[in-house]
């Protein structure tokens, strides 16, 4: 039997084989930086579901418009393999994120691929989310 601790551990082994800072964050959380550009992820392990999430920005809540909502949320929008949610901070923001999960097998090589993909789209669907509602939320 595969336990929690035992498969966070291949998965930290398998993004640092493929040039991923791999930190533990926690009880059964990841955070995952790409090198190169600096951008980090969190990932949580629940069950057999491999939950990732990434911070895109965080703003004040009075500029998550209507507008905006609607293209966040519009199927056209160009980011089809993460979908945003709305955060409270707290402290009068929000944070917007996007978030992907892959249900995981055996931890075989399907598994494998799965995971370098949910984390390969999130760093691709950042750049273009930042894009798409970047500019809108900042001059709101």
């Amino acid at each position: 039997m595969t336990t929690t601790t035992s498969v966070l551990q291949q998965i930290h082994s398998l993004l640092a084989a493929k040039r991923y800072a791999v930190t533990e964050a926690g009880d059964s959380v990841l955070r995952i930086t790409e090198v190169d550009s600096g951008i980090t992820l969190q990932a949580v392990l629940a069950g057999d579901i491999l939950f990732l999430s990434l911070v895109c920005m965080s703003v004040p809540a009075a500029r998550i418009t209507p507008q905006i909502m609607r293209k966040m949320l519009a199927s056209d929008n160009g980011i089809s393999t993460s979908h945003f949610q709305l955060y409270d901070t707290g402290d009068g923001n929000v944070a917007v994120t996007l978030n992907n999960f892959c249900k995981l097998q055996e931890m075989g090589p399907d598994d494998e691929d799965d995971i370098l993909s949910c984390v390969s789209y999130l760093l691709a669907d950042v750049v273009h989310a930042k894009e798409l509602i970047g500019a809108d939320l900042h001059s709101a």
